[in-house]
């Protein structure tokens, strides 16, 4: 079976310095909050063009601790898509505040900046954009937004490590960049793992307390906190990873553009890239109108599928009271997207496999 996303692979195309990583954690003796989580937290900062990372448990506990952070809590209203990963409207919800869902672009994917004003209001305290399946949103007219209504920005990075908006990292443009290292993304732990970037000092500052029970000195807390924190034996395999980021999305970029050659007169839509952006391809996403006899075919040749995001949030039960009359093209959308498999280990034997077995279906 060709699987649609394998972290083991990319584990054994780095075993020896893995567990060369885990083996020298194990050995120094200290594995909470040590040298190897703040040896990671400035050098994946700096890769992204940020001046701070605050290493947390996952990708939801960074998005909740920075809108926290940011002083969004109780009766706040937080603009964001349906189309998304729950993870992205959990994260608001548990800070108090209220998900107020946009449309997104049925051509990228994400948030239609054309939609955001009009659910702009008086309670309105943040945005969240979010970069999905690799695809950078469209951050300018986002900002131009939130600097005129004096709301902050945080990007949800969880599927776009590396991806590049008009020359920045998604992570570097709003107040803070939230990441997650879950196993399949494109920088992935061996476990859970996310992190906050910034180039905000103060916020940074309320972000490392938050995440440790609001300690400044060990046992006094200045802030009602949590316990989320980055382990060592993660960050020791994402500093290792992490030193592979690049080549391993030009692989994905690769595996894209030839999934494209193939595909792009096959009656399937294929993904389009936003101009002066570079997609990462966490997911690669193709839209048909026949997905589940196809994602059948597929299946019966050995080859893996999956859909990314099958209902969207607002329809499900519980995150129904915050729909909204406005999400026509996230609806139409959710209905068509078929993820195909897409990992840096990925052959090109497997890759033309792929392409055959769809070419080979009858709609």
């Amino acid at each position: 079976m060709i699987l649609c996303a394998n972290p083991k692979a990319q584990y054994f195309s780095y075993k020896e310095e893995i567990d060369c990583a885990i083996n020298n954690v194990l050995e120094n003796g200290r594995y909470i909050l040590g040298e190897e989580v703040s040896l990671f937290e400035n050098e994946f900062a700096g890769y992204i063009g940020a001046k701070y990372g605050i290493g947390v448990a996952n990708g939801t506990e960074a998005l909740r601790i920075a809108l926290i952070a940011t002083g969004i809590g109780e009766g706040d209203e937080v603009i964001t898509v349906s189309h998304t990963a729950v993870a992205t409207v959990s994260a608001i919800e548990q800070t108090g505040a209220v998900p107020v869902f946009v449309d997104i672009d049925s051509k990228y994917y994400t948030i239609d900046p054309s939609k955001i004003l009009k659910v702009v209001s008086n309670r309105t305290k943040a945005i969240i954009p979010v970069h999905l399946y690799g695809q950078p949103a469209d951050m300018e007219p986002i900002l131009e937004i939130a600097k005129r209504y004096s709301l902050k920005v945080i990007e949800d990075s969880a599927q776009a490590h590396g991806a590049l908006y008009k020359n920045r990292r998604t992570g570097s443009m709003g107040d803070a960049g939230c990441f997650s290292f879950y196993p399949t993304k494109n920088l992935g732990a061996i476990g859970d793992g996310g992190m906050v970037v910034t180039n905000d000092e103060e916020l940074a500052n309320k972000v490392r307390l938050l995440r440790e029970y609001g300690w400044k000195e060990r046992y006094v807390s200045h802030y009602s906190g949590w316990n989320t924190r980055l382990d060592e034996i993660q960050a020791a395999i994402l500093r290792v990873k992490l030193k592979y980021l690049d080549s391993d999305n030009k692989k994905r970029v690769r595996t894209a553009k030839l999934y494209n050659t193939i595909l792009c007169n096959n009656g399937i839509i294929i993904p389009a890239q936003r101009k002066d952006s570079q997609h990462v391809y966490h997911l690669y996403v193709i839209r048909t109108q026949n997905r589940e006899r196809l994602i059948q075919h597929l299946k019966s040749n050995g080859v893996q599928a999956a859909v990314h995001y099958p209902l969207p949030v607002h329809l499900q039960p519980a995150y129904k009271k915050f729909a909204n009359d406005y999400l026509k093209a996230t609806e139409r959308v959710a209905n068509e997207i078929l993820s195909l498999p897409i990992y840096p280990e990925l052959s090109r034997e497997e890759i033309e496999l792929v392409v055959n077995t769809i070419k080979e279906f009858k709609a």
